[in-house]
């Protein structure tokens, strides 16, 4: 059984491991919440740059970085979107990183969790596709073509329905394999060699956590853009 952190407090003990991973992200999430809501300040002296740099500056930084990714992805329209595609790559990324730290099982190498996220879209960009275009949304299922929509049909709601599956393997995947390779080194030369690939896990961990807006492609274009 591999070491964890959690196993060290004793009402933790028989709890999994991913589940409580997932709560200290979530509370680390609201904590940075918090604190970047007490240094924003308020919204006209946001207008004033800073003289140097400041922990005000860094959620700057991250805020736009998001917002342009949000435009590159989803165009100008989908910075309506922002808040929700916001927490859940920075909830990904910190699951992400946890795997880095020795005595930690990040939730994004389990399929409960991978597979949650992407089932929340799903359901998500449904409801406001229904939401944004009524009846007339389930149109898209049919294709461009009336008398091609019995072909079609089924194999719109095939891809939809294993969207979810799919993309949660995929990131629970990268994860996977990214902490089985350092695991191996790390048992193998703990000293030297392993600084390597924590450096390409970190390049993983950057690059599973941007496919939350793979995750959210479809909640611009059928809950939105459709």
């Amino acid at each position: 059984m591999h070491f964890s952190w959690f196993h060290l407090v004793p009402a933790l003990e028989h709890y999994p491991d991913h589940v409580l991973t997932a709560g200290l992200c979530t509370l680390l999430i609201i904590g940075l919440s918090l604190f970047a809501y007490a240094v924003a300040g308020r919204p006209e002296e946001a207008l004033i740059p800073s003289a140097k740099f400041s922990a005000r500056n860094f959620f700057e930084v991250v805020v736009e970085s998001l917002s342009g990714f949000v435009d590159s992805v989803m165009g100008h329209d989908g910075q309506i979107y922002l808040g929700i595609v916001g927490t859940m790559f920075i909830y990904i990324l910190l699951n992400n990183l946890m795997g880095l730290v020795p005595g930690f099982n990040p939730a994004t190498d389990n399929l409960n969790t991978t597979i949650a996220v992407g089932a929340f879209v799903f359901v998500l960009y449904n409801v406001l596709g229904m939401k944004e275009h009524g009846v007339a949304y389930l149109k898209h299922f049919l294709g461009p073509l009336i008398w091609l929509a019995p072909l079609l049909l089924p194999i719109e709601l095939v891809s939809h329905m294993v969207r979810p599956v799919s993309l949660g393997l995929r990131l629970a995947g990268n994860m996977t394999g990214d902490h089985t390779v350092l695991s191996i080194f790390l048992n193998l030369v703990p000293i030297g060699v392993p600084m390597v690939f924590y450096l390409l896990g970190m390049f993983v961990c950057f690059g599973a956590s941007v496919c939350v807006f793979t995750f959210v492609d479809g909640l611009y274009v059928n809950g939105h853009g459709a």
